[in-house]
């Protein structure tokens, strides 16, 4: 089966910087995006970004010009720098990945599917 695994998260002080990533496993033929998502209580799940396999990507607005995603196709692995961190960043980070796997390969499912981590926990606070 294919899993995401999410790392890196914990306690940071505000201003400070942490890392995150998310590391595919699995029979994996290629992969068309990999995001990251957070949710907070209280709040609805939003788009932190999103890299697709080619270079584009997209941020939340809330994020831009702090957080950056970078992928690695070969190592199967996204990460997410995340400076100049505040409370309201405070939330659980999860990683979803667009994968063609084995399993859809054999369902002729070209067009790849979906994939979540359990997501790791962000607290910002002094």
């Amino acid at each position: 089966q294919v899993h995401l695994v999410e790392s890196g998260g914990g306690l940071v002080r505000p201003g400070g910087s942490l890392s995150l990533s998310c590391k595919a496993s699995g029979s994996i033929f290629s992969i068309n995006y990999m995001a990251w998502y957070r949710q907070a209580p209280g709040k609805e799940r939003e788009l932190v970004a999103i890299m697709r396999t080619g270079g584009s990507t997209a941020y939340g607005d809330s994020v831009k010009g702090r957080f950056a995603i970078s992928m690695d196709t070969t190592e199967k692995m996204a990460s997410l720098q995340m400076n100049s961190l505040s409370p309201e960043d405070t939330a659980v980070y999860v990683c979803n990945a667009d994968l063609l796997t084995n399993d859809d390969y054999d369902a002729a499912n070209y067009g790849g599917s979906s994939h979540w981590g359990k997501g790791t926990l962000v607290t910002v606070s002094s």
